[in-house]
């Protein structure tokens, strides 16, 4: 029988195999682990948030393709053949009335899907399914989910606003075909910029008392009326043009109808349109990663 000396501890082995793992080394492996997730949070944020629309794919498929036809086929048909066919815009410009409205639909069409992505879907996160608190016990820190939210969202803005170019193409209703596919980035950004201030105002909401219903009738239908939609701003009277100047969407569209059909607007206009929709998406950006780590915690 060996003895052994007493006070040196002896590290047990398995049978066959090297000295076990120091604690240090375990430690030092669970951290390589966990800055996994911590440097790729937001894209599992993001892949979660694009999973999750399965439950309503048939609903984004038939939104992204049935809409655009049904909005283009009544102009085509109806509308335009009650106005004659074109109209006259902002510049002075006659120009096809479809090709007029085209670019106004798409934008629409990216900031409707952002009104959608940006309300309940957060609020499910947050108070109903609770999965943000979740994601936040593990490596995952609020700002990446925040970013993961805008990033997952955005994948279903981009296939709407694709999708309803390739119609708006195929209606032949982009004349400027070599600088026409800018509209799509365009209503991205359009979307971003209606979209992250909601996700700011989301995030910030304790319960539900309806706010999103009367951010749809109160906010998004008078801009969708009133931002030169269906006919040039300047043909509302001038207490009534101020909602225009304000609105993102009246802003995007002027963008999108100077790439898709060559709107004669001059160049610093052009500017301040992007400048606003930039500042619009930056702003309410920080603004939600602000209130996603005051909910959530550093």
């Amino acid at each position: 029988m060996t003895f052994l000396p007493v006070g040196e501890p002896v590290e047990p082995q398995a049978p066959g195999s090297a000295a076990q793992p120091s604690l240090d080394e375990l430690r030092a492996e669970a951290m390589a682990w966990g800055r996994k997730p911590r440097r790729r949070g937001a894209l599992y944020v993001a892949d979660h948030v694009v999973h999750a629309m399965r439950a309503y794919g048939w609903t984004i498929i038939v939104g992204a393709l049935g809409q655009p036809i049904l909005y283009l086929v009544g102009l085509v048909v109806g509308l335009a053949s009650l106005i004659g066919g074109s109209v006259t815009d902002a510049w002075g410009q006659h120009v096809p009335y479809l090709v007029f409205v085209a670019p106004a639909l798409l934008m629409t069409a990216g900031i409707q899907v952002a009104s959608e992505e940006f309300s309940y879907p957060v609020m499910d996160g947050f108070k109903w399914r609770r999965y943000f608190y979740g994601f936040s016990a593990s490596p995952i820190s609020p700002q990446q989910i925040a970013t993961g939210v805008a990033v997952g969202a955005s994948a279903r803005v981009l296939l709407a606003t694709a999708g309803y170019f390739v119609f708006v193409w195929l209606f032949q209703a982009v004349p400027h075909g070599g600088s026409g596919w800018l509209a799509i980035p365009i209503g991205v950004l359009a979307a971003w910029s209606f979209g992250m201030p909601l996700l700011a105002y989301a995030a910030s909401l304790q319960n539900d008392a309806g706010q999103f219903a009367m951010v749809q009738r109160f906010v998004f239908m008078p801009m969708f009326l009133f931002s030169g939609t269906f006919y040039p701003l300047t043909a509302l009277p001038i207490w009534l043009q101020w909602i225009g100047w304000i609105s993102p969407l009246w802003h995007a569209t002027e963008l999108g109808r100077v790439v898709t059909y060559g709107a004669a607007e001059p160049v610093w206009l052009t500017v301040v349109h992007i400048v606003y929709l930039v500042a619009l998406t930056v702003g309410g950006y920080l603004a939600a990663r602000r209130i996603f780590v005051r909910r959530l915690g550093a």
